[in-house]
């Protein structure tokens, strides 16, 4: 896998990740039984702003992601603990496990 960090930052819409962000969505949306104009229109939004997201045409920002996982009736904080800890697993890390140390006075 390829680090955004390393050699210059591609674009995200082509990563690697960000196409199992896509299959997450997608996944979700079928699991819920909706078809992308079903889910479009939960959303108040035109069909073609589901169909672009899912083909990786447009990317959605975080604001949106809140949006469609509400409107599939997910929990969005979870849907992104297990989209990072896949992500992490792709790139053969462990999830952090980090704790912040208070400074002393």
């Amino acid at each position: 896998m390829h680090s955004p960090y390393s050699g210059g930052m591609r674009k995200s819409v082509h990563s690697e990740e960000y196409q199992l962000v896509l299959a997450k969505l997608i996944a979700m949306r079928k699991e819920a039984g909706l078809t992308q104009r079903a889910l479009a229109k939960r959303l108040d939004r035109e069909y073609s702003f589901v169909w672009r997201i899912e083909k990786g045409e447009r990317r959605l920002d975080v604001v949106e992601f809140y949006w469609v996982c509400q409107a599939l009736e997910k929990n969005a904080k979870t849907v992104y603990k297990e989209l990072v800890s896949a992500i992490e697993s792709m790139s053969g890390r462990a999830p952090s496990k980090k704790t912040r140390k208070r400074p002393r006075s």
